[in-house]
């Protein structure tokens, strides 16, 4: 490769350029999702586990300390690889510090979605517990989705969302579009007041 004045003259400049910001200078990268604070009045249904148990949903996201939830379904292989992703590296990220964090994600596919299928899943993801993968009737799932303002007529319209309740007020963050691991992580530990 050739190196010319020209390009010579443009790495200059470009390396005098950066030379004269400040120390500890950082670029903002553009966020590639949406945040947002809502109140959702949820429907008090019971949902099935990954372990075949009844659980209530109301049980599943109160607490005192923040959960976040996902809307995904077992056989996606687009979208749901990613949110899933975005939650083993929120535990494990929460692990090496010592703490845990309650995830919950909701089939958008009642009806393929067994324990059994929801179980794999997870342990494809090698979830740790903490992490429950959820199912029901499709009455019940369709009455939730519209709950979080997150209603699809057809699963594989489904987008990327993750919503973290705020134990403080429950009130929920939700985010929506694609997050790197740290980001995901700041705004979980902007609601945990970490």
């Amino acid at each position: 490769m050739k190196i010319t004045p020209t390009a010579i003259a443009s790495l200059l400049l470009i390396i005098t350029m950066f030379s004269a910001l400040p120390v500890g200078t950082v670029f903002a990268e553009s966020k590639k999702y949406k945040r947002t604070v809502e109140k959702y009045t949820l429907p008090d249904v019971s949902l099935v586990n990954q372990d075949g148990k009844k659980v209530r949903l109301q049980t599943l996201i109160q607490g005192d300390t923040p959960v976040v939830v996902s809307f995904i379904y077992g056989t996606c292989t687009t979208i749901c690889p990613v949110l899933s992703a975005g939650f083993v590296n929120l535990q494990n990220r929460l692990a090496a510090t010592g703490q845990t964090v309650r995830l919950v994600s909701i089939t958008i596919d009642p009806e393929n979605d067994t324990p059994k299928v929801m179980k794999e899943y997870l342990k494809r993801y090698r979830a740790k517990p903490g992490w429950d993968f959820v199912t029901g009737s499709r009455s019940d799932i369709d009455a939730v989705m519209r709950g979080f303002n997150a209603y699809i007529p057809d699963k594989m319209s489904h987008y990327p969302l993750n919503l973290i309740r705020n134990p403080k007020d429950g009130s929920w963050v939700r985010l929506f579009g694609i997050m790197s691991s740290r980001e995901f992580l700041e705004e979980y530990q902007g609601v945990a007041g970490k």
